[in-house]
């Protein structure tokens, strides 16, 4: 009797295990195969070279990039070499992307940028956050951006235990933010243990000197956050869940669901294009290729459009799509002026003609 108790018990963990690694396939997409989708005129931006995990366009053109984002499962073609801000200034003819100079008194060697947003105030003051992650930790820097001379002042570090494995932001005012989290456990091997279970343990944290508090939970992997021009709505992207959450957000700052949008690709970050209100959205189409990276099988790349995603039946289109061959891991789409910027985690970034 107890042999056979052990054996059914042993086959029943086999199940849930084999269930666990089809899921967890299913949610990386790992069996999708790319169909390259090529748009006019495209070219890689001179002056990327590892990553430009995310960018953020001012209503001048003048588009920031962050650059060199290290993570454990990640490919990084430059590991030992620290992060950086980078500038374009999309009104030249041939625009290339340059390092922003950042004020001493910021620890520039251990800078490690991921998602970044802007917030322009009543003055025309530029600030521009950036998420951090030195030595494996999630802080918020703040900067201050000098039209002068295009160079950044740092101005405050933000922290917080709610804050504990940042992913994106979304700028509110000088001093008050969006933040998605995008894992529970901040060491790596359990961290990839609760992207395998599938546990959708992440959030939504809204941040300001008055308080911190958890705004929007239930995502497997909170990803990109960006708002509608209109400032009514926020939009949400699970990376693991495969959609994008519409949330209406309140005079508290509270959010309140609206509906979910399901994509067959894993997004990344959001771009509102601040004109139509359409969403850009960079993502990855067979996530296995990229965190196994294998050369001779690079990650792909893809990007969605979103039109009236309010309405019952929105509008995606798939713009761009490559296998690999020509960009490799795409993380965000921008668009200015008929431009397209596509960037990516650890790769170069593209820009093509609409």
């Amino acid at each position: 009797m107890g042999k056979l108790l052990a054996l059914a018990l042993v086959g029943i963990v086999g199940a849930l295990i084999g269930e666990r690694i089809v899921s967890f396939r299913n949610s990386v997409c790992a069996s999708r195969k790319v169909t390259p989708k090529r748009l006019p005129n495209c070219h890689l931006v001179k002056g990327i070279e590892f990553g430009s995990e995310d960018i953020d366009i001012l209503p001048n053109g003048l588009a920031f990039i962050s650059s060199g984002f290290k993570y454990p499962t990640l490919k990084s073609f430059v590991p030992d070499k620290s992060g950086e801000i980078l500038l374009m200034d999309l009104n030249e003819n041939n625009p290339r992307a340059t390092e922003v100079k950042i004020s001493s008194g910021f620890n520039l060697v251990s800078f490690n940028p991921h998602g970044i947003s802007t917030f322009i105030d009543k003055d025309d003051t530029v600030y521009l956050f950036v998420v951090n992650h030195p030595k494996g930790k999630s802080t918020v820097e703040l900067f201050q951006f000098v039209e002068k001379d295009r160079s950044l002042v740092h101005l405050k570090t933000f922290r917080h235990e709610l804050l504990q494995s940042v992913n994106d932001i979304l700028a509110l005012s000088p001093d008050t933010f969006y933040a998605t989290n995008d894992k529970y456990f901040t060491e790596p091997t359990l961290a990839l243990l609760e992207m395998f279970l599938g546990l959708p343990w992440t959030n939504v944290v809204y941040y300001s000197p008055k308080e911190v508090k958890e705004v929007a939970k239930g995502f497997y992997i909170a990803n990109g956050i960006n708002i509608s021009p209109n400032g009514q709505y926020v939009y949400v992207a699970d990376f693991q869940g495969h959609n994008i959450h519409v949330f209406e957000k309140h005079a508290n700052s509270s959010l309140t669901p609206v509906k979910v949008l399901q994509l067959d690709t894993l997004v990344d970050n959001i771009f509102v294009d601040p004109y139509t209100g359409d969403l850009w959205v960079g993502c990855s189409p067979n996530g296995l290729k990229l965190f196994l990276y294998d050369p001779e099988n690079p990650p792909g790349s893809e990007v969605l459009r979103i039109q009236d995603i309010h309405s019952e039946k929105p509008t995606v289109t798939q713009v761009y799509a490559d296998d690999g061959s020509e960009l490799q891991g795409s993380s965000v789409a921008a668009v200015h002026a008929n431009k397209l910027l596509i960037g990516t985690v650890f790769h170069r970034a593209l820009s093509c003609d609409l």
